[in-house]
């Protein structure tokens, strides 16, 4: 007997970035993971929230995480009931889509972007739409009146590193009968943000993540700005202590350090601008970044011959399977040391 409703036997999981095992070995540059590590506070907050003896471990968290919203209302300019924390931003993308959209019921999403948008809607049940992104990265016959539950809208895009403009934004979140959803997880590396339209809009909700520009990947911290109807809404259907005490702890430091989060940023986009104008030199085709990652096609527009060659020199960069994308790679900033390694070598591959 088959115990399992016949949309999971069927669909297909969503596959992460390959995480070597013996990762020092590597250049990792898969994962868009921060090369640096995250502020010293951080660990320092950990262990005191450890204890000498860690008998705070043995009670639950606060299940709100009160102290969190708080901290991150402050620094975004909401008052907390406008904002969730949540166990990484995949958390609260899905629930939005288990708060919003019955079986059958349909949410959109650009392509290519995030393909995950897709596996929590196979797993609700929903129906997806997907529109493309013409040669100048605009959305493609996005109709005047999207009526669906959900848009979510990747922005900066993930995986191509260009940032849609504020007024298109605008004119996307106008345009949208249900919720727009503004992935915001890369914004922290780009000249803009979508946040002050989750004031001016009702249908808007902006998600954050602390895994990239924070470097805290390991901790799962992720988080969403929205009306406080919709906060209210999804703070039924999280888990109830959806985040442990140390990665509680770890939000707080991470947060409330803005010299050191700003200062890792910084070292980051001059990488960022300093790789891209090196790659266009040796022949490749660079699109504009405003993330912590480029993509990039070699002159043969062949990803695979490069990857392959980047990986026997345990370089490790990401080679997406989309037919979109395969004559490209996607390639995390990381040090200026390991991408000055990275250049030298596809300038010798070629």
């Amino acid at each position: 007997m088959n115990y399992l409703r016949p949309g999971i036997s069927a669909m297909k999981g969503y596959v992460p970035g390959f995480q070597p095992p013996d990762v020092a070995s590597w250049i990792k540059l898969n994962t868009n993971e921060n090369p640096y590590p995250p502020s010293p506070k951080v660990a320092e907050a950990i262990l005191a929230e450890i204890g000498s003896d860690g008998a705070a471990l043995r009670t639950y968290p606060s299940a709100s995480s009160q102290k969190l919203r708080e901290v991150a209302g402050t620094l975004y300019g909401f008052d907390p009931s406008w904002i969730i924390m949540a166990n990484g931003s995949d958390e609260v993308l899905n629930n939005l889509i288990r708060a919003c959209a019955g079986e059958g019921e349909d949410i959109g999403y650009v392509h290519p972007s995030y393909s995950y948008y897709s596996t929590l809607a196979e797993i609700q049940g929903a129906i997806v739409c997907t529109y493309g992104l013409s040669d100048s990265f605009t959305i493609e016959a996005f109709p005047d009146h999207y009526g669906g539950k959900l848009f979510f809208l990747t922005a900066p895009n993930s995986p191509l590193g260009f940032a849609f403009p504020l007024e298109y934004i605008e004119e996307i979140a106008q345009n949208c009968g249900g919720l727009l959803v503004i992935d915001e997880a890369y914004a922290d590396f780009a000249d803009w943000n979508a946040l002050e339209l989750v004031k001016k809009y009702d249908n808007v909700v902006v998600t954050r993540t602390l895994s990239k520009s924070y470097a805290l990947a390991g901790m799962r911290l992720g988080l969403a700005i929205a009306r406080p109807e919709i906060i209210a809404a999804l703070d039924k259907i999280r888990d109830h202590y959806n985040l442990d005490r140390l990665a509680q702890a770890a939000c707080v430091a991470a947060l409330e350090d803005q010299h050191y989060f700003r200062e890792s940023c910084r070292r980051i986009i001059e990488t960022r601008e300093w790789f891209s104008r090196e790659l266009t030199a040796i022949g490749y085709d660079v699109i504009p970044s405003q993330t912590n990652f480029i993509f990039a096609s070699p002159p043969d527009r062949n990803g695979q011959r490069v990857y392959d060659s980047l990986y026997g020199r345990k370089i490790l960069v990401r080679l997406l399977s989309d037919p979109l994308l395969v004559h490209g790679l996607r390639i995390s900033i990381g040090t200026r040391g390991e991408m000055e390694t990275t250049l030298a070598a596809m300038t010798e591959i070629g």
